[in-house]
C-alpha cells in the first residue's frame, strides 16, 4: 500500500474477545487503538466474540453495534473451552475477507491461523503477537498446536508482524528469519481517587495492602506470591484481584493455599470505580509473572504512581527500568526477602512511588503507539 498520510482507511481487527472490555490485555489493546484511529477518521471495525464474558455471564455487557465511532459486528462464536477463540477468529476471518477493508488486524497468534483468507482477497495483513501463547501453561497439546500454526501462518502471509518486546523480535529472527517490528504497549495517565468502595467491600485504606491485578492463570506466578507471602511479618493485606481464564480450577487451587492467612483476599474480577480504587491506593503492586508479553497490568500500575516489583523476566524488567524493584523469576525465597524489605522501608517504596507515572506515561504514550501502527498500515 503506497504510503499517503491523507487517506482515511477501512480497517478490521480481530483475535480479540470482545470490546470494550477488559477480559485481558489483547482487549485493552484493540480498544485503545480503535478508537483513537476512529477519532483520527479511519473507518474501524472490531470482530467481536459471541458468548460470556470469561469471568462469567454475571459480568455479560450489552451486546454493541457501535462504541466511541467503532462499528462492532459479533461473529458466530462456538462458546466452549478451547474453542472460542479459534471459531470467532475463523467467523472474523471470512468477514474481514469479504469486506471492504484496506488493512486486516489480526491480534495474538491464534487467530493468525486464519490470516491467509484474508491475504487470499488482496487484503494488507498485519499481525501482532501480544506473546509467544503457545508456551502457556493453561493450553493442551491441540491448542498448543493451533497456536503454533497461527504463529507459522503470521510468519508466511503477514505483510508486517508487530511484537511487544526485544526478546520476541529476537525469536522470530533465530527461529523463522522473519524480521518483525517492535512497537509496544501505551499508556494513558488517569486520575488517581480515593479509597471509598474498597473500603465498604474489604476494609482497605491507602497503603494498607499489596496488590497483584490481572488473569488467574499459571504464568502470572500467583502461586509463588501467596507462598512467598504468608511468610512476611507485616499488617498489611494481599489483595489478588482477577477473574479465572477459561476454567475456574486454577483460581481454586490458589484460594486453597491461602488458606489459614486472613491477609489474603480474592476479589475476583473487578472493572470501575472498584479496579481504579485499587490501583490508587496499593502500598506496592506486584507482577511474579514466569512468562509476558508486555504486560498492560504493569504499565496501568505505574501509571497510578504505584512501586512496582516483578519477576526479573525481560519482558517486566525493561518496563519498568530503575522505577521499580524484581526478584528472581520462580524463587520463592527471594520474593519473600524482597516483599518484607520493602514493607518494612515506606520511604524506599515511596521514592519509587514519586518517579513512577511521570517515567511510563512519557515512555509509552497510546497516540504515539497509534501514530506507529497507522504508519506500519500504509507501509
Amino acid at each position: 500500500m503506497p504510503e499517503n498520510k491523507d487517506k482515511k482507511l477501512r480497517i478490521a481487527m480481530l483475535g480479540h474477545k470482545r470490546i470494550p472490555s477488559r477480559e485481558g490485555g489483547v482487549e485493552i489493546v484493540v480498544e485503545s487503538l480503535a478508537t483513537r484511529m476512529s477519532s483520527l477518521g479511519h473507518n474501524v471495525t472490531c470482530y467481536n466474540r459471541s458468548g460470556h464474558h470469561v469471568s462469567g455471564a454475571d459480568f455479560d455487557g450489552a451486546k454493541l453495534k457501535e462504541h466511541k465511532g467503532v462499528r462492532i459486528k459479533n461473529v458466530w462464536t462456538l462458546d466452549r473451552r478451547g474453542l472460542a477463540a479459534m471459531t470467532a477468529s475463523f467467523s472474523a476471518a471470512v468477514c474481514a475477507a469479504f469486506g471492504k477493508y484496506d488493512v486486516v488486524h489480526f491480534h495474538a497468534e491464534g487467530p493468525c491461523a486464519m490470516l491467509w483468507l484474508p491475504k487470499l482477497f488482496g487484503k494488507r495483513c498485519i499481525a501482532t503477537v501480544h506473546g509467544l501463547d503457545h508456551q502457556r501453561a493453561k493450553w493442551g497439546r491441540f491448542a498448543s498446536w493451533y497456536i503454533r500454526t497461527g504463529e507459522k501462518c503470521a510468519v508466511r502471509f503477514a505483510d508486517e508482524i508487530i511484537v511487544l518486546s526485544e526478546g520476541v523480535k529476537q525469536y522470530f529472527k533465530e527461529t523463522y528469519g522473519r524480521e518483525t517490528v517492535f512497537i509496544p504497549n501505551g499508556v494513558t495517565r488517569p486520575e488517581t481517587v480515593d479509597a471509598d468502595e474498597i473500603s465498604k467491600l474489604y476494609g482497605l485504606k491507602k497503603d494498607s495492602y499489596i496488590l497483584y491485578l490481572g488473569r488467574l492463570v499459571p504464568e502470572k506466578g500467583i502461586k509463588y506470591l501467596i507462598e512467598a507471602f504468608k511468610g512476611v511479618a507485616s499488617d498489611k493485606k494481599l489483595v489478588i484481584a482477577g477473574g479465572a481464564s477459561d476454567s475456574g480450577e486454577y483460581a481454586a487451587q490458589l484460594k486453597e493455599l491461602a488458606k489459614g492467612d486472613e491477609r489474603i483476599i480474592f476479589t475476583g474480577f473487578v472493572e470501575g470505580r472498584t479496579l481504579f480504587e485499587l490501583y490508587s491506593n496499593a502500598y506496592l503492586y506486584v507482577l511474579p509473572s514466569d512468562l509476558e508479553g508486555m504486560p498492560l497490568s504493569l504499565l496501568e500500575a505505574m501509571s497510578y504512581g504505584n512501586m512496582c516489583l516483578t519477576s526479573d523476566i525481560a519482558e517486566c524488567a525493561d518496563v519498568i527500568g530503575e522505577c521499580g524493584a524484581t526478584f528472581k523469576r520462580g524463587d520463592v525465597s527471594d520474593l519473600k526477602k524482597t516483599l518484607q524489605k520493602l514493607c518494612d522501608d515506606p520511604d524506599s517504596v515511596k521514592s519509587y512511588k514519586d518517579m513512577a507515572a511521570d517515567y511510563i506515561c512519557s515512555k509509552y504514550n497510546w497516540d504515539d503507539v497509534t501514530e506507529q501502527t497507522l504508519m506500519l498500515y500504509r507501509k
